[in-house]
């Protein structure tokens, strides 16, 4: 809900007015105003509502974490200035003193207990448990002292917590999953101690924040922050150009060299953590699977390890980066980066065999192929829909009709987490730098109890796997760790439950004179990376 323009400082008055007649702003309002084109904003303004990406990206201007990720995916103190394992399954936080939540309130260790202990309640749509897991309690020491209680030993705890965002206890006091996005959406309960204050946001439109000087770390520059979303790729260029922002994220491939040749403007790219992969079900019934003239099929041919082999070599990963992403990004063979801890050096380059991948669907029974609806995002991450549309060009090759099914992932996430496809991509970042938490989130068999698998909704189980990527959440050991990983990644390539099709590459665009940008490996766009110009 938006606030009477009466409630607002005079500069906002200032910058709403110049955006309703569409003029520029000037002066100190210009100087101090930051306005980032961004292609997707929050589903919510609750930080425990959803996983996804574009919404932690935009809501840790609000709330802060207990451990922070730097550009590289390095561990940083945060709200937590220190931590260590003081047994094997108790971790000990040491909170930075002096801060405060933007209602001038102390942050102490009960708003951290309050948080961990909030988010199953509350949680959404892909729910932001994976980040809590492991927790069984949380023990306040004293107002700066928390012990995490966890279910065995948790290494990488500390890895988990970079996406564990700290509500006020007073401000988010008794919401349940009914009102609590109603609460934090009004602005009643978005009180956080992060370097921004919530002002308001409008969904699917705009998110603004200001600045708060009461903030624990380095003054912002910026006393506004505009996030205009704008997921039509021309929109986002041509305000750009127009100079209606400062910055976009994830400039279009093909803009890019254009974009580099604007003297006005200047792009910085880079490789992400992002990985396209596609989700194949392994169930006995499957929704939108079928023969070529509609009718039900015996049993679902996604289960035959032969198909899902001749499906992984249809897919011309090159190709893909070349045409579909226009160069940005690069082909994958596992489901995490090569920077990621416990990636596996020795599989080998996933090559195209189209010989090869029908003489597999001949001896899997399905010489002529068979249907199926391939379902994949359009404005989640860059390409989405030009890769997606690809995929499904490159498996007729084989004799599969494909229907290729691109939609937002507003709609596509909760449907992925129903059941609803038989054929799905989206992309999946490694977001902690350790593949336990991929593997551990969507390969390992869906297992509530042991709050594993969450995001394997399709049927998938290997024991074996199981056992690799338990054994690996409590080794202490970094290098045993890495090692268990290693070899879990190994079964995954083997099975193919899911295809690791290419990683993102990523780019910004922005007004040269006014801003430059640090970027990130996860493609958070912060405002606190973005930088005037001097």
């Amino acid at each position: 809900m938006t606030k009477p323009l009466s409630h607002r400082s005079p500069l906002w008055r200032t910058v709403a007015l110049a955006a309703l007649v569409g003029l520029p702003l000037s002066g100190a309002a210009m100087a101090q105003t930051l306005t980032i084109g961004v292609r997707a904003g929050p589903e919510s303004i609750d930080p425990h509502f959803t996983a996804t990406g574009t919404h932690a990206e935009a809501l840790k201007h609000v709330f802060d974490t207990l451990t922070w990720s730097g550009d590289k995916l390095q561990i940083e103190p945060r709200l937590a200035l220190s931590w260590k394992a003081i047994e094997p399954s108790v971790w000990e936080f040491k909170l930075r003193p002096g801060v405060k939540f933007h209602d001038g309130s102390d942050f102490t260790a009960e708003d951290v207990k309050f948080s961990i202990e909030r988010i199953p309640v509350v949680a959404g749509p892909n729910p932001t448990t994976i980040y809590v897991r492991r927790v069984k309690e949380v023990k306040i020491v004293d107002p700066l002292t928390v012990h995490i209680v966890t279910d065995g030993p948790a290494p990488n705890l500390p890895n988990d917590f970079i996406r564990l965002f700290i509500v006020s206890h007073k401000a988010a006091a008794g919401l349940t999953k009914d009102n609590a996005n109603d609460a934090f959406n009004t602005g009643k309960a978005a009180i956080g101690t992060g370097p921004y204050k919530f002002v308001s946001w409008t969904p699917k439109d705009q998110l603004v924040l200001e600045r708060f000087d009461g903030y624990w770390g380095e003054k912002e520059p910026w006393q506004r922050v505009l996030r205009k979303e704008l997921p039509n790729d021309a929109a986002r260029v041509a305000q750009l150009k127009a100079g209606q922002v400062d910055i976009i994220v994830r400039a279009p491939a093909s803009d890019v060299p254009t974009l580099k040749r604007d003297t006005k403007l200047s792009v910085t790219t880079i490789d992400t953590v992002y990985v396209f992969n596609m989700e194949l079900d392994m169930r006995e019934k499957s929704p939108q699977v079928s023969a070529k003239d509609g009718s039900a099929l015996p049993k679902n041919p996604l289960q035959d390890v032969k198909v899902r082999e001749a499906i992984d070599l249809a897919i011309d990963r090159p190709a893909l980066v070349d045409v579909a992403m226009e160069g940005l990004g690069s082909a994958v063979n596992q489901l995490v980066t090569p920077d990621i801890a416990g990636y596996n050096k020795s599989l080998p380059p996933l090559k195209p065999d189209l010989a090869k991948a029908k003489k597999l669907m001949e001896e899997a029974g399905y010489p002529n192929g068979f249907k199926v609806s391939f379902s994949f995002t359009n404005d989640r991450l860059p390409g989405d829909r030009q890769v997606g549309t690809s995929i499904a060009q490159m498996l007729a090759r084989i004799g599969i009709d494909v229907n290729a099914n691109a939609q937002p992932g507003a709609v596509f996430f909760p449907a992925r987490l129903r059941g609803d496809f038989s054929l799905s991509m989206s992309g999946w970042g490694t977001l902690t730098g350790e593949a336990n938490y991929t593997l551990s989130s969507v390969v390992h068999s869906n297992d509530p109890a042991k709050k594993l698998g969450a995001f394997n909704v399709l049927g998938y189980k290997n024991a074996e796997l199981d056992k690799l990527i338990e054994d690996a959440a409590i080794e202490m050991d970094e290098a045993k760790r890495n090692d268990l990983l290693a070899q879990a990644n190994a079964i995954v390539a083997k099975d193919r439950p899911r295809l690791p099709i290419l990683a993102v590459g990523s780019a910004w665009a922005m007004q040269k004179a006014k801003v430059t940008i640090r970027p990130r490996v996860d493609e958070d766009t912060l405002a606190m990376d973005i930088k005037p110009v001097k």
